[in-house]
């Protein structure tokens, strides 16, 4: 699984999130200590004259340092976010940056914790430690951290030499989604909505699948329009599931894609539109959609060929932009978390003369 991914360049973004972030003062940011321009003299205090000697300014980085050796955790969070990934003329260091989140764990910081066991996990500045990394998601998770219950989690939906349990896993889910968290909110919706572990319940499903798909989840999106479109957990609406649709297949949504380019086609449910559902098709076709690019091609003969010279370029020139809590999710967990779940679900039989009659009844439908 593509969990195996879990780097701090997506985990260690829970730095800069307002939910852990304290400020120390009311109008300064957790970092507002790195800028150098605050530490001006205040009105009313004696002026240095150009002819008094100046004693030579502190180096910041060594002060830095100096203040994380002492104990400052802001200086200790800093630094290891600094020797991570770099910055200036300071290159990164992988076994500084364990260190130094080290001291930050020390003082029972949840955040540096979480971090820490990501670091255990893939190996960063450490040898990689699975047990260990459980261990600090756990710990920061029980100090309130919600990413490190959504790291738990997937760790125990996931096969690894220390311990997997679904239902915890579930049960962690339950607590971030809870607290606000999107991805939680996700997992748990599809639970519902499949009846994994617990009671399937169309409502609940569409609650949790919507809160995770106003915060721009592409998946959550997705999902959400399908419920629309079947009328399960909530009434049928055909106009909000095509906003849904297009909304997760501008973020490059490749299932979105193909499902709006067959309302459009069809031209049944919503107007058609077959300028749009030849982009849409012409789209997934690149990533491999199945029988989009037959769909696609069928489309074009009723076209004039201006019209499909323009569907062409435009979607040559599509570029996919996906939400920033999506790729959050895509680069930590994987770009198919539902695969956690969908991999215990009971498999559908395929009824062999329903897949054969699939293509004439799409004709009869009106599809294409």
């Amino acid at each position: 699984m593509s969990f195996l991914r879990l780097m701090l360049v997506c985990t260690l973004a829970i730095l800069f999130s307002a939910d852990n972030v304290q400020a120390k003062d009311s109008d300064e940011s957790f970092f507002s200590f790195l800028n150098f321009a605050k530490n001006k003299r205040q009105g009313g205090e004696e002026q240095t004259t150009a002819q008094q000697p100046q004693a030579p300014a502190e180096d910041p980085h060594e002060k830095m340092i100096k203040d994380a050796q002492n104990g400052n955790l802001d200086a200790q969070l800093s630094l290891g976010y600094i020797y991570l990934y770099g910055e200036g003329d300071i290159k990164p260091d992988y076994n500084k940056a364990f260190r130094y989140y080290e001291m930050a764990a020390a003082q029972n910081d949840n955040v540096a914790i979480n971090n820490l066991g990501s670091l255990y996990y893939s190996g960063i500045g450490t040898p990689a430690n699975v047990a260990k990394a459980m261990e600090m998601f756990d710990k920061a998770a029980k100090l309130g951290n919600v990413e490190a219950s959504v790291n738990l989690a997937f760790l125990y939906m996931t096969e690894n030499p220390i311990q997997q349990d679904s239902k915890l896993g579930l049960e962690l889910f339950q607590t971030a989604a809870q607290q606000g968290n999107p991805t939680a909110q996700f997992m748990l919706g599809y639970a519902y909505l499949h009846g994994y572990l617990v009671k399937q319940d169309y409502a609940k499903a569409f609650e949790l699948l919507q809160k995770s798909a106003l915060a721009q989840y592409d998946e959550a999106q997705y999902q959400t329009a399908l419920l629309y479109m079947e009328g399960k957990g909530i009434p049928q609406n055909y106009g909000k599931a095509v906003n849904l649709l297009n909304a997760a297949r501008l973020q490059g949504h490749v299932d979105a894609t193909m499902t709006m380019g067959r309302i459009l086609a069809e031209g049944r449910k919503y107007p058609r539109d077959v300028y749009t559902a030849h982009v849409l098709f012409n789209l997934a076709s690149v990533h491999g959609a199945e029988r989009a690019d037959e769909f696609r091609d069928r489309l074009a003969q009723e076209m004039e060929i201006d019209m499909v010279l323009r569907a062409q370029a435009e979607a040559d020139a599509f570029r996919a932009k996906p939400s920033e809590l999506t790729s959050y999710i895509h680069q930590t967990f994987g770009e198919n978390i539902k695969a956690y779940i969908d991999r215990y679900l009971p498999k559908p039989v395929e009824d062999k003369q329903t897949e054969k009659s699939k293509p004439k009844q799409e004709e009869r439908s009106g599809l294409l």
